[in-house]
């Protein structure tokens, strides 16, 4: 599993670069905390995203790579942005393209509170996103879980 951080086209350069600037900050704009309750799930978590100094929200990329193989990347954010690409690649993907299986992309409000659950029968995948609590304006917390659509048995 591997984590790279995309912000607006940056390469890997610059996000090295970005992130000792912003090595300095007490708080990480972006953060994933990685759960670990049930070995079946691909990716579940807490991602947190708040907005930068800039007044720019971040994004976090999940590059899924089996045996050595790029299958798919999974981006989120910035904020309500939601995106997942067949392949792997370097260069950063708009959200909007038709080739984000994500439809649709942004998850919408309702009350204070959000939820979207996409299967993507192409990849064998369920992707269920959650506004989670103590989230606001400058800073939006996401409970995240990527799952198989049909769970195999070992």
């Amino acid at each position: 599993m591997r984590l790279r951080l995309a912000s607006n086209g940056w390469l890997s350069i610059g996000v090295l670069a970005a992130g000792l600037v912003l090595a300095a900050r007490p708080v990480s704009a972006q953060l994933f905390r990685p759960f670990s309750s049930d070995a079946r799930h691909i990716l579940e978590g807490n991602w947190q995203s708040c907005r930068d100094r800039d007044g720019q929200y971040a994004e976090r990329v999940y590059d899924h790579i089996v045996n050595g193989v790029p299958k798919f990347e999974v981006h989120m954010g910035p904020r309500r942005e939601f995106a997942i690409f067949n392949g792997v690649q370097d260069a950063h993907r708009d959200h909007n393209s038709a080739d984000n299986l994500l439809k649709p992309y942004i998850v919408a409000m309702d009350a204070g509170r959000a939820k979207q659950r996409w299967e993507i029968p192409a990849l064998n995948l369920v992707f269920t996103v959650t506004l989670a609590g103590g989230s606001r304006t400058d800073c939006e917390s996401w409970f995240v879980l990527l799952e198989p659509l049909e769970k195999t048995s070992h």
